[in-house]
């Protein structure tokens, strides 16, 4: 397929609004004839491990290329230069980023919003939201930025606002949205990352602020808290959600999504911890062990595997970082892997290098 070809199938793909086991393995085959064809290290890679066009029959069997590796090689379909944005992760002590190449950004923002409307919006066409994130023109190359800047746009109502400026958060700002909202009887929104709602948390307790907003208000977090100033176990988390803003638990919804991917998986609440997370028809899930890379068992811990054909310019086929079990209905995400399978994942980092550079 040319690339035109791939976009268009993938749209009417993410349009359809399902796909059974045949449909999604007959879709991920062809992005990776596609991903085999264009991205020179991923090829090299795939041929190293046996796996070609004439040997992958399985959407299982398509090679998984381990997260970090976006920091060490370009991995592109398209020319880096002609990518139409190029998404950014937040980087290391070292200050080396992965990139996400894009030629377009059409497959992303369909894959999102899709997505976004059914497991966050849920039947409601707009509601007012206060975003806890910095905008797009001050982190041009975040996905979450871009993800933010979409949702307020396609589903946030005009009175929708930023809350974090360049001069951090906008407390009174806040304060005021909070309280307009809370006697307006509408729903209302807060979205950002999971540290921006910590620190809101903080100044909303040293400011003696509690509200209880409308009936159907929700609130979405990301990212977890690692590397701030301070962390906070799920539990104590939405519980100070729930008794800071009214909101119960089971709309306290956490959004897990990375840079490397271009489809976001979503709980449904988090009455309980750790929830299920699920993603839409086009993103599939394993557990695998890091170093042989066979599937784990239902029930088994072990290395999550994601395969978003959303992400088909640089690699759908992720090994991330991540402990999770496969259950019904989805999979529990643990946080980081540590011990054998932390140094089964920087093992296969190192084989794919090997691979890619040739």
């Amino acid at each position: 397929m040319t690339e035109a070809e791939i976009i268009a199938a993938l749209l009417a793909f993410i349009d359809r609004g399902e796909a059974d086991e045949a449909a999604f393995e007959e879709m991920a085959l062809a992005v990776f004839a596609y991903q085999f064809a264009h991205n020179q290290p991923y090829r090299r890679f795939a041929i190293q491990r046996g796996r070609t066009t004439l040997t992958v029959r399985n959407w299982r069997d398509i090679p998984a290329v381990p997260i970090t590796a976006f920091k060490d090689l370009t991995l592109s379909c398209c020319a880096p230069e002609a990518a139409e944005r190029v998404f950014m992760t937040s980087g290391t002590t070292q200050g080396v980023k992965g990139r996400s190449y894009h030629p377009t950004l059409a497959v992303y923002d369909r894959s999102m919003l899709v997505n976004f409307r059914q497991r966050f919006m849920q039947g409601l066409d707009r509601i007012e939201m206060g975003i806890l994130f910095p905008d797009e023109e001050a982190m041009p190359n975040s996905s979450l930025a871009h993800y933010l800047a979409l949702a307020k746009r396609e589903c946030g109502t005009p009175a929708s606002a930023y809350l974090i400026g360049p001069d951090g958060l906008d407390l009174d700002r806040t304060i005021a949205a909070l309280e307009r909202a809370q006697v307006s009887g509408a729903p209302y929104a807060l979205l950002g990352a999971s540290w921006s709602c910590v620190h809101l948390l903080d100044a909303l307790g040293a400011a003696g602020k509690r509200f209880v907003l409308p009936e159907g208000s929700r609130i979405l977090d990301t990212g977890g808290f690692k590397g701030q100033s301070r962390e906070m176990g799920a539990d104590a988390f939405y519980d100070a959600l729930s008794e800071t803003f009214g909101v119960p638990r089971s709309l306290c919804i956490n959004m897990y999504g990375m840079t490397e991917l271009s489809t976001q998986f979503y709980d449904d609440g988090n009455a309980i911890c750790p929830p299920v997370k699920s993603g839409p028809h086009w993103i599939r899930s394993r557990v695998v062990d890091p170093v042989s890379g066979r599937d784990l068992p239902e029930g088994a811990t072990g290395v999550l595997v994601h395969h978003d054909l959303a992400h088909f310019n640089c690699v759908s086929a992720i090994l991330t970082e991540d402990a999770g079990v496969i259950v019904a209905g989805g999979f529990k995400l643990f946080g980081r892997v540590d011990g054998a399978d932390s140094k089964g994942c920087s093992l296969a980092v190192e084989e794919f290098l090997r691979a890619a550079r040739g």
